[in-house]
């Protein structure tokens, strides 16, 4: 049987007991998850977290986005009590994971990235066996292995050797293996990553109706339009710091230009349109890279085109909204005064 990998056992420094939070959104129930002014400094010296601070409501979906080496996998190593923190404090559900570590552990689920189950053992004994684990006693784990796999569309394979399972197979193997402790809060560390869109849309309809349960879900992923379908909140984090965080809907009316592509019926004129406030650029001969203020009637994009003569046969946005605030976010230069020179690991 292969066990989950042991946690760490402790941190080189706590703050004990986390401050309510700052703003004045947040819930007066007790979150799923509060973290307060988390920093980790591994040995190399690099500080992959310099002060994090953020709440996630119990029954939310949550996305934490930030680009590679901007501290994700550090944060949910230290919330999943597989890294040692340096400074601050994390509470799961009102417990403190530090003084109560045990306690804490029971209310999480961790779907991590990589793939670490034994793969010459059946879906079913990995589950069961997982359950065990975890003190779940064996004719309780072998209804819930059944709920779980039936749940995943595995059930089918529920004695096959898990070698043989396909790659998005293999994925939803994962989530139905970390539910098998019944977990308040699942952290799931890029889940969809590398299996197709069909594959992919079909574990959102999974995961949808695991929060819709009742489970908190934390999502982590490069797939933007994925954390846009799924989530109501989300975290940016870049360089170790949390640089935007909010409801999803919010944080998306802050955008306040949008892209769109128009494909044009014959060749573009060498002289496009004139529109203040908007920005036309001719991608090839057949198609029109426009950026146009969000309050803007597209109507008058589309007289002024037809007044030069140029007809548009169909449109398309240019990208989803979340990827515009993600890279315009990234983008922010960060305080030198308060920056490290060096990235998150």
């Amino acid at each position: 049987m292969t066990q989950p990998t042991a946690p760490a056992t402790g941190p080189s420094s706590a703050t004990a007991g986390i401050p309510a939070a700052p703003s004045s959104n947040v819930s007066a129930s007790v979150p799923a998850l509060r973290v307060r002014d988390l920093r980790k400094t591994y040995d190399n010296k690099v500080q992959a977290l310099k002060g994090v601070s953020l709440d996630v409501a119990e029954g939310d979906f949550f996305a934490l986005l930030g680009p590679n080496g901007a501290g994700k996998s550090t944060m949910i190593g230290i919330v999943s009590s597989l890294v040692n923190l340096s400074e601050g404090a994390v509470e799961i559900f009102g417990t403190d994971l530090i003084r109560h570590r045990d306690q804490a552990m029971r209310l999480i689920g961790l779907v991590p990235q990589e793939l670490n189950f034994n793969m010459f053992e059946k879906p079913l004994d990995i589950l069961v066996n997982y359950a065990g684990f975890y003190g779940v006693p064996r004719a309780v784990a072998l209804v819930r292995a059944e709920e779980e796999l039936k749940r995943a569309q595995l059930w089918e394979k529920a004695n096959m050797m898990s070698r043989t399972l396909s790659g998005g197979m293999k994925r939803r193997l994962m989530i139905a293996r970390a539910m098998m402790t019944r977990p308040r809060l699942l952290i799931l560390d890029e889940p969809t990553a590398g299996v197709d869109i069909e594959i992919r849309r079909g574990m959102w309809k999974t995961l949808r109706e695991i929060n819709a349960a009742g489970t908190t879900i934390i999502l982590t992923t490069h797939y933007l339009e994925e954390a846009e379908h799924l989530c109501r909140n989300l975290a940016i984090i870049d360089q170790g710091r949390i640089v935007q965080q909010g409801p999803m809907k919010t944080l998306l009316a802050m955008l306040d230009v949008e892209g769109f592509l128009f494909d044009i019926d014959g060749t573009l004129p060498a002289a496009l349109p004139s529109i203040e406030g908007v920005t036309m650029l001719a991608s090839d001969d057949h198609t029109l890279d426009v950026d146009m203020p969000r309050a803007m009637d597209l109507n008058r994009i589309f007289a002024a085109l037809g007044q030069a003569g140029i007809r548009v046969r169909s449109m398309r946005t240019k990208s989803n909204r979340l990827e515009e605030l993600f890279v315009r976010m990234i983008n922010q230069p960060i305080d030198s005064s308060a920056a490290s020179t060096e990235t998150a690991a």
